[in-house]
């Protein structure tokens, strides 16, 4: 019978990285993990180097575990560059898919806050992440949401969505454009009137339809950019133009005021006296 109380907590690391110990702390576990890379690809001339410069510590942030934050510290190696022709002279290692050279957090942590980030707004999701246990800002993620809009520039087709983003709910908005055939994002604009969105659409004239909702700001953007795109509403403004409707149909059907006769009410609370005499009894 497998032992369950044991978890092989080195399975999830790259290869490359061994755990060498770990510490637990009340509210954190700190994995101090050993690079065993002994070469690695300059970024420079995509040349193969294995002289080192020298080890150095990384200290970056990962998914938490059971409401403990989690911190990696990797002691890596620094590598020269022996190539005359190459600008870089030393360069840092990366773990593809898991830790880039700058990097602060691991890929998996980027990964979940991004996807929390865009179903909330930057303030929430960083509550929610507080008691997690992850240690990140409401700035941070509007950070990693600029990086993530700067690396999609290019809409994939000739539909697109646009609708307005809150940083901080009721102060700092953005405007929002995504793919209409993948759903993804694919620019982030600050602020949520007209000009951004149009200075934006003048650069992609291939935009044939445009799905927004009924910020006037937007429909003045979108008509002067682009005349001939086709305006969608979404679904929610459609039960919202759905709903107005009906409620103006009904103020012709229905009068304002629904009122009750007064003599109704008196006859129905004072019943007539001669109804109610006890009658006498005879002697």
């Amino acid at each position: 019978m497998s032992d369950h109380s044991v978890v092989d907590m080195q399975a999830f690391f790259p290869v490359d990285l061994r755990i060498t110990k770990i510490i637990e702390a009340e509210h954190e576990l700190i994995f101090h993990l050993k690079s065993l890379k002994h070469k690695h690809t300059c970024p420079g001339c995509d040349a193969e180097m294995s002289v080192y410069h020298g080890t150095y510590q990384r200290m970056v942030q990962d998914l938490p575990v059971f409401n403990k934050r989690v911190f990696l510290r990797i002691t890596a190696y620094e590598y020269y560059c022996t190539n005359v022709d190459c600008a870089i002279s030393t360069f840092v290692e990366n773990y593809d898919g898991f830790l880039g050279r700058s990097q602060r957090m691991t890929g998996r942590l980027e990964d979940f806050l991004l996807t929390l980030t865009l179903a909330m707004n930057c303030e929430g999701a960083a509550a929610v992440c507080r008691e997690m246990g992850i240690r990140v800002s409401g700035d941070t993620l509007i950070r990693m949401l600029r990086k993530l809009a700067s690396e999609q520039r290019a809409p994939s087709g000739d539909t697109i969505g646009v609708d307005d983003f809150a940083y901080r709910k009721g102060q700092t908005y953005c405007t929002v454009i995504c793919d209409g055939n993948t759903h993804q994002p694919i620019d982030l604009l600050d602020g949520r009137d007209s000009e951004a969105l149009q200075a934006w659409l003048a650069r992609n004239k291939q935009i044939k339809k445009v799905t927004r909702d009924r910020a006037g700001s937007y429909a003045k953007a979108i008509s002067e950019a682009l005349p001939d795109a086709m305006h969608i509403a979404d679904r929610f403004h459609l039960h919202q133009n759905l709903l107005n409707a009906v409620k103006e149909a009904l103020k012709y059907e229905l009068p304002r005021h629904i009122a009750v006769p007064e003599e109704g009410i008196v006859a129905e609370q004072e019943p007539d006296k001669k109804n109610t005499t006890r009658p006498s009894h005879p002697r």
